[in-house]
């Protein structure tokens, strides 16, 4: 009888460890803006595009002519960056998404206002 038991503890060990590396074979890497890369106009760019929690959006851009910073909703229809916002300034910014909604902006002057931002639903 313990044996038995034993058996099924490793089998679900063994399932629990599939899911897992399952789960973690699904996440994505994501060119914002495709060749193009982070700049004016992509606002549509996720348009068609199914995000999970934990892909990686790359955002790749010139560090002396924009830079990407992570806000909350009104930020995003705003075209501010509310206080205490996460800004990414490297050119080649990976940024994990997190279930639920991300908004990114450019903070320089006139950008965001110019499309170069972007909503992501991650599921």
């Amino acid at each position: 009888m313990a044996q038995g038991r034993g058996s099924a503890i490793i089998a679900a060990v063994l399932l629990c460890m599939f899911l897992l590396h399952s789960e973690m074979a699904q996440a994505a890497t994501y060119t914002v803006g495709d060749a193009g890369g982070w700049t004016f106009n992509v606002a549509g760019w996720p348009k068609g595009k199914r995000f999970r929690a934990g892909d990686t959006l790359v955002f790749n851009y010139s560090p002396t002519a924009h830079n990407t910073v992570a806000v909350n909703k009104a930020g995003y229809n705003t075209c501010t960056a509310p206080r205490g916002a996460k800004v990414f300034q490297t050119g080649k910014d990976q940024i994990k998404l997190v279930k639920g909604q991300n908004f990114f902006i450019c903070s320089f002057a006139g950008h965001c206002q110019s499309g170069m931002k972007i909503a992501v639903t991650a599921i």
